[in-house]
């Protein structure tokens, strides 16, 4: 058996060349609006978490998940492309493995 004498560093970005594509299409941004942007950690730290649990009401985290990002969507910034972009933060545990 030959030996992989690659970096972490190589390993890690080779793989993104054959990595399944994200099941999230982002569309292009509104008229006016940007679709470049920085996930603030302010946002990321207020997003509510699914886990994926028999007791969770998904409906109830997607409404309360909507509250939180359409209350801290920058002005020049698509609403709808900055959901799709913090919205895998908002699972863990079960639902992340889901995802």
């Amino acid at each position: 058996m030959a030996a992989d004498n690659r970096t972490i560093k190589e390993l890690s970005a080779s793989g993104m060349d054959n990595a399944a594509p994200l099941c999230i299409q982002y569309p292009v941004a509104a008229q006016g609006k940007t679709e470049e942007f920085e996930l603030k950690s302010s946002l990321l730290h207020h997003i509510p978490k699914f886990h994926g649990l028999s007791m969770e009401d998904p409906n109830k985290h997607l409404k309360e998940f909507e509250v939180v990002c359409s209350s801290m969507t920058p002005v020049n910034v698509d609403g709808s492309i900055l959901k799709m972009k913090a919205f895998p933060f908002s699972l863990m545990d079960k639902a992340k493995d889901w995802f």
